[in-house]
């Protein structure tokens, strides 16, 4: 079974929001090998519309310009790219397809295809990452963490009545101080009150 996993650029008080606006003066080689670790190496990329028509309106040219960023561009254009839109799609990068049918449905098939050992990964496209969470579907969320509050902007999870338990996979701090975090969705904790976190405070 194939993995599906997400990887985001978040800031410190959650925002996902145009991360091109905040983020570049945190991104250093640590946070380029992380980019590459994961983007840089997939063959299936799971997108929501704005995220596809952003990296459609940029990469192509990028990997057209053969600058130092084309080997990367490259990997993204060769990479099956399906796009999750709710009106008709005119690709014009190849390799690209849009989903079809209802989300849950398509993601489960497309987890059930043969199993490369390479994830599918999702860049951005908050939308479907939160159905994806909702509906039980993502393996793994792989957030950049900035030491920056944007205090703008959408952030990853709405306002809800329903946590969202994350288990912390594994943690790396940046020179930058950016926290590349990997989070597996949990099962939620249980019930718990001061009364039980109480017997864990010093006694003197």
């Amino acid at each position: 079974m194939r993995k599906i996993k997400a990887q985001l650029f978040i800031s410190l008080d959650g925002v996902v929001e145009a991360p091109d606006q905040w983020h570049f003066p945190y991104f250093n080689d640590e946070m380029g090998a992380a980019v590459d670790a994961t983007l840089g190496r997939a063959d299936t990329l799971l997108l929501g519309r704005r995220t596809y028509d952003s990296f459609a309106g940029a990469w192509p040219e990028r990997e057209a310009a053969g600058g130092e960023d084309a080997p990367f561009a490259k990997v993204l254009g060769d990479a099956r790219k399906i796009v999750v839109s709710n009106s008709p799609l005119d690709p014009t990068w190849r390799n690209t397809e849009q989903l079809s049918g209802e989300l849950a449905a398509a993601v489960t098939a497309l987890k059930n295809e043969p199993d490369t050992d390479t994830p599918v990964w999702i860049s951005g496209s908050v939308s479907v990452v939160r159905q994806l969470v909702a509906a039980g579907l993502l393996d793994e969320l792989n957030l950049l963490l900035h030491p920056v509050a944007v205090r703008t902007g959408m952030r990853l999870f709405e306002q809800a009545a329903t946590p969202v338990p994350l288990d912390l996979v594994s943690a790396e701090t940046f020179r930058t101080g950016v926290l590349n975090l990997f989070y597996a969705v949990a099962d939620a904790p249980g019930a718990a009150t001061y009364e039980d976190a109480k017997t864990h405070l010093p006694q003197n």
